[in-house]
């Protein structure tokens, strides 16, 4: 492991080609702050159609003109997030993103109206005008799923105070980030030799959890959990504030429970939600202990911690690559998917959609942001792993999808459900590893890559997942009217750890801190979509090294259409039935095979 006895780079001394290029969003701040100014005054131009949207040509005009406003707020608002997310302790970057929340809370109140307005239509009327207006054609899945939605609508004025408060209501967020990316210092640690380490929240679950040296990677779990345990009242009232939110709002609008109203946008059921959580969890369970118990003998381990899951299971032989390197992997790997696919792809390596190296403030993880009319934009942070090229391929899965999406779609139709957007970034990364495994016959080479696999599984199907059996139980425990503290929180966690993994892992008070690490619980029910995206593209890699290119064409049509079909429509045009459990199971029983032949790999 690198030593990082040097201090972490600022941002002002990151190689610029190894940065995002924020200038295809804006030539400059100015330009950003005069295009603020611009939206600001595009305001009223709307508000003047207030009353009015019961007449055919008025709807049009104003959808349009709101289209084109969102379109400048998307681009802004990409900009000002992305300058955060690459520097969160800059003061110009938070009051600038705080500028752009301000605005944005601002234009949501205003434009209220045009939902209620639509929505106190008679439905006969509106399906008239859908009919004879040609141009209100493209926004006919918006305003029919806003149809849908009138049982759960407040008043007029009601609903306008809610947008208002906006800003308020992302409060939680903000302070878990701010604490997260700002505020939280963490003790560097000391190798044998007296070499001392840093630790950030990104070096430990970008570098330190994935480090061979047993000591060094537990020596970090406890600066870092030590670090975790300093916020812990803080941030478990900022996650109660948010659960009490949804709660509270999901009551106001009479839905059945705040589950419901979640899944809602999603346009999934509840039961499938729940197939979902309990086919994973009770039938993967078993494999996943007999990995942990492979695991804890190989690597001679006294006991397995949670700390030690992501640990790599041969430390000897743990390839290193050059991100230059890794791109000519991925493109190799991804020539499956065609000329169009694969132009993306170079583009998105070639062009700066990538910001990938460390620097004091940056955003942990990585994310891929698709601003319409622009191109994707990639943050990761690169540690010349071999195990990085599947969390960039992962990525740039995001990116080619909206990137499709948003050159086929208008703005509205671009955003599938969130049940299905895992599924394009996860098929990369299962392309990257057959790709691999074709070219080898190496045993140990061939032990790696089935790790690569696992590693994918275990991100989806237990990471993810757990958080999303996670989110369940914190969920029903607030609807019970129990408060939610850092204890509770905890011991929520720490039970759906041990129920999960059993003996096999050593679930103590720091692994019941994991809560505390993902903002996801801050963006509804999102963790365990990630494994209903994976599911998917299970189906699908399968299907298109079966099949070839009627499977991929097929695909790309789905990438294409953006949201203009509900996921289950958009799953079944690729040849997937996610409506039925087999899906699942199938997608579980791979990984118990994969986990069959390490262990034999190992024998």
């Amino acid at each position: 492991m690198e030593k990082t006895m040097e201090k972490r780079l600022f941002r002002s001394e990151v190689l610029v080609e190894q940065t995002w290029n924020l200038e295809d969003l804006f030539s400059s701040r100015e330009d950003w702050k005069t295009q603020l100014e611009n939206i600001n005054l595009e305001i009223p131009a709307l508000c003047e159609f207030q009353g009015k949207l019961n007449d055919g040509d008025k709807l049009v005009q104003c959808l349009e003109l709101r289209e084109q406003l969102h379109m400048k707020l998307t681009r802004a608002g990409t900009y000002a997030s992305l300058r955060r997310s690459a520097d969160g302790t800059d003061s110009v970057n938070q009051a600038d993103y705080a500028q752009f929340s301000a605005l944005m809370t601002k234009v949501n109140a205003a434009l209220s109206f045009i939902d209620s307005e639509i929505l106190e239509l008679p439905e006969s009327d509106l399906r008239e005008y859908i009919a004879s207006e040609p141009n209100l054609r493209v926004f006919e899945k918006n305003l029919l799923e806003l149809l849908e939605t009138k049982k759960h609508k407040l008043s007029p004025e009601t609903e306008k105070a809610l947008a208002a408060l906006g800003d308020v209501h992302s409060s939680p967020y903000k302070v878990y980030e701010m604490g997260k990316l700002a505020d939280m210092q963490f003790q560097p640690i000391h190798d044998g030799e007296g070499n001392e380490y840093a630790v950030s929240f990104s070096l430990y679950e970008d570098r330190y959890e994935f480090s061979p040296d047993t000591d060094l990677r537990r020596k970090a779990y406890g600066s870092f959990v030590n670090t975790l345990k300093q916020y812990k009242n803080t941030f478990a009232q900022a996650y109660s504030a948010e659960v009490s939110k949804q709660v509270a709002l999901s009551r106001l609008r009479s839905y059945e429970s705040v589950t419901q109203m979640l899944l809602e946008p999603q346009q999934v059921t509840v039961g499938m939600y729940n197939n979902q959580l309990d086919i994973i969890q009770s039938e993967l369970a078993p494999h996943m202990r007999r990995y942990a118990q492979l695991k804890k003998k190989v690597m001679g381990l006294d006991k397995m911690l949670f700390c030690d899951l992501k640990a790599p299971l041969d430390p000897e032989f743990n390839p290193a690559t050059t991100y230059e390197d890794a791109c000519v992997v991925i493109l190799e790997a991804l020539k499956v998917m065609g000329p169009e696919y694969s132009e993306i792809m170079r583009k998105g390596l070639t062009e700066r959609w990538v910001d990938r190296t460390d620097n004091v403030g940056k955003g942990t993880g990585a994310f891929c942001s698709s601003p319409y009319g622009v191109h994707p934009y990639i943050l990761i942070t690169w540690q010349d792993t071999m195990r990085g090229a599947f969390v960039l391929a992962h990525e740039l899965g995001h990116a080619g999808h909206f990137y499709l999406a948003n050159k086929n779609q208008r703005l509205f139709n671009t955003r599938p459900s969130t049940y299905f957007v895992e599924a394009p970034s996860t098929l990369n990364e299962l392309l990257l590893a057959k790709h691999l495994l074709a070219k080898t016959e190496d045993k140990q080479m061939r032990r790696w890559i089935i790790l690569q696999l696992l590693g994918t599984y275990y991100h989806n199907f237990v990471t993810h997942l757990l958080e999303g059996e996670y989110q369940r139980r914190v969920y029903m425990h607030a609807e019970s009217g129990h408060p939610l503290t850092a204890k509770t929180l905890s011991e929520i966690k720490g039970s759906v750890l041990a129920g999960f993994w059993g003996d096999a892992v050593e679930i103590d008070e720091d692994a019941s801190l994991t809560w505390m690490r993902q903002p996801h619980y801050y963006m509804g029910l999102y963790p365990y979509t990630y494994s209903a995206g994976l599911t998917a593209s299970t189906a699908a890699a399968q299907m298109i090294q079966e099949e070839g290119q009627p499977a991929v064409d097929r695909w790309l049509e789905v990438l294409r259409a953006g949201g203009t079909k509900k996921p289950l429509e958009l799953l079944k045009h690729a040849g997937v039935d996610m409506s039925k459990p087999e899906c699942i199971k199938q997608a579980v029983s791979y990984v118990g095979s994969l986990v069959d032949e390490l262990i034999a790999l190992y024998e």
